[in-house]
Parts: structure tokens; C-alpha cells; sequence
């Protein structure tokens, strides 16, 4: 009886486990009144001390002696901070990391999402157009895991466009019938 309880206990620990997040509390859930990178971009002094949960795909990373900048193509996020996979974004800015990230696995193209404060501009370039990048200082931060790529099955050949696997259809006998043909339709002629 009591082996019983204990295996009870751990698998309710083990199912209560499944249901922790490792997403930080900051990321999840946006603060409230969050400006917009467009209306940060509009007036660049004006959000300074404000609090910000923003998102996108990594374009770049410098790690310096005490800290990481990470420039960021902004996209809209969802409810739980992950980025949208969108073809829309209203620019870039900075994120600010104290200490060191490793370029390898925070490499351009993954998802990224901060939560923290806005501290002013940096002026910088993409290619030679002269940009002001918004700098973020990061509280908390998440990186998402890569998106698999779905997989395109084609049609199995012997499959006809009007063949439907849920409907027996009434020519079609079941595999127990004394006239079972095999798992392909008959075909019509």
C-alpha cells in the first residue's frame, strides 16, 4: 500500500512538472501601456524609463567586456511572447544584455524576445542608410526554440483525388468478406 502512494506522489510531481513554464514571468505577460516601436521611433526621448516587451529575429550579435547587443528586427508578438511568424515589422532596435551570450546559439535568424527598459537612442546604419536604433535594457529575456519546417508529403500515387479513407463505399467490401481486393479501390470500369 505504501508503494502504491509513493508511485501516486511522483507521478503527480513528475505531471505537475510538465506544467511548469521556462519562459520568464516578464516575457509571458506584457506590461501594461507598452509603447510601440513605431512610437518609440516617432519620439525617441519621450518613452525613456518606460517598460517594454518587444520581439523578433535576431540580425546581429557583439559581445563587449561586460555586456551583449543584440540588434533585433521587431515583429508583433502573441499572447505568451513568442514572435509571430509575420512579414511585417515596424524596424529594429537594440537589446542590451549584462554579461556574455554565446553567439552561437543566439545566432542571426533565431526568435528573441525582451522584457525591460528603454534607454534612449543609438544612431548606427543598415548597409549606408543612417538608422536611430531604440536601445532596450533587458530585465528578462527568452530565446525560442527553432521552428521545425513542416514536412511536404506528396499523394501516394494509387491514391485517386476522390478517394476518401473514412467512407466504406458499398462496392468496397470489409477485409473480413469472402470478396476482399486488397487496400485499393476497385476502379470503376
Amino acid at each position: 500500500m505504501v508503494s502504491i502512494r509513493v508511485l501516486f506522489l511522483v507521478v503527480m510531481a513528475w505531471l505537475l512538472a510538465g506544467c511548469a513554464s521556462t519562459v520568464p514571468d516578464p516575457v509571458r505577460s506584457p506590461p501594461d501601456e507598452t509603447p510601440s516601436l513605431a512610437q518609440v521611433r516617432d519620439d525617441p526621448g519621450g518613452h525613456d524609463g518606460e517598460s517594454v516587451r518587444w520581439g523578433g529575429e535576431i540580425v546581429e550579435v557583439r559581445n563587449e567586456a561586460d555586456a551583449t547587443w543584440l540588434e533585433i528586427v521587431e515583429r508583433p508578438l502573441r499572447s505568451g511572447g513568442q514572435p509571430r511568424d509575420a512579414d511585417r515589422s515596424e524596424g529594429r532596435f537594440l537589446a542590451r544584455v549584462e554579461g556574455f551570450l554565446e553567439p552561437t546559439l543566439y545566432a542571426p535568424g533565431r526568435e528573441f524576445t525582451v522584457a525591460g527598459t528603454l534607454d534612449g537612442t543609438v544612431k548606427g546604419a543598415i548597409g549606408e542608410y543612417g538608422y536611430t536604433y531604440p536601445v532596450v535594457e533587458v530585465a528578462a529575456h527568452h530565446l525560442w526554440q527553432e521552428r521545425a519546417e513542416p514536412r511536404q508529403v506528396a499523394p501516394r500515387p494509387y491514391y485517386d483525388p476522390w478517394y476518401d479513407p473514412w467512407c466504406d463505399h458499398r462496392w468496397y467490401r470489409h477485409p473480413g468478406s469472402p470478396y476482399y481486393y486488397g487496400p485499393y479501390r476497385r476502379p470503376y470500369w
